[in-house]
């Protein structure tokens, strides 16, 4: 399975893992369909756990891909995450991209692999069950039961949100103004109605310019 040079260059350059990561992990391997399977199945058991959307599981995406199987860097994932919410499509987006991470040693064609089996096995089974639960849901309107469960899962959805937020600020900012660029953006967000693109371009310029850096 062949893929144009420029993105063989391009994902050769996002994944390569530096040596003093290499130094103390062994990245886990996905040389055959054993392995890959294995993966999948890691994110199959997550997908019905992604209550709020699929930022909600970035927590577990961090410690599968980088403390467990040492697929990528702490950069790495932040690099990916920030490129899955630049583009078009469901948060979920990011599972692909850390299977394409997983697989990219053994080449492009395994990387693509893993990235539709990643992708795949994290929307499959919550997608089956919200048709389900849609299909059923209706019949429940009047009843108790119904409304206790979706008042309590509003403040679960948004306590995971906000670990997710803390976990985002750990990862990618390691330098003073990035933190301090980060809590601006975070203040601003919730007392004004600007717009979050505005933020974004900002955070590109003083990326541009090198202000901000990781």
């Amino acid at each position: 399975m062949a893929l144009p040079p420029f993105l063989v260059s391009l994902g050769a350059a996002a994944f390569a893992a530096p040596a003093s990561q290499l130094a103390h992990c062994e990245p886990m391997r996905l040389n055959d369909l054993g392995h890959l399977l294995q993966v999948m199945g890691t994110f199959l058991g997550l997908s019905l756990f992604s209550l709020g959307g699929g930022n909600t599981l970035l927590s577990e995406y961090h410690k599968i891909s980088v403390d467990q199987f040492c697929w990528l860097t702490s950069t790495q994932f932040a690099d990916l995450y920030a490129l899955a919410e630049a583009a078009p499509g469901p948060s979920s987006m990011l599972v692909g991209l850390l299977g394409m991470g997983a697989g990219w040693p053994e080449g492009p064609g395994w990387a693509l692999l893993s990235a539709y089996g990643a992708e795949l096995a994290i929307l499959l089974p919550s997608t089956l069950l919200m048709v389900v639960a849609c299909l059923r849901w209706n019949r429940l309107r009047d009843s108790p039961w119904r409304i206790a469960f979706e008042r309590g899962l509003g403040p679960i959805t948004l306590g995971i949100l906000f670990a997710v937020g803390l976990k985002i600020l750990h990862t990618a900012d390691t330098n003073t103004p990035g933190l301090i660029v980060s809590l601006l953006v975070c203040v601003l967000m919730l007392r004004t109605r600007i717009s979050p693109l505005w933020f974004m371009a900002v955070a590109g310029v003083l990326g541009g310019l090198g202000v901000i850096n990781r």
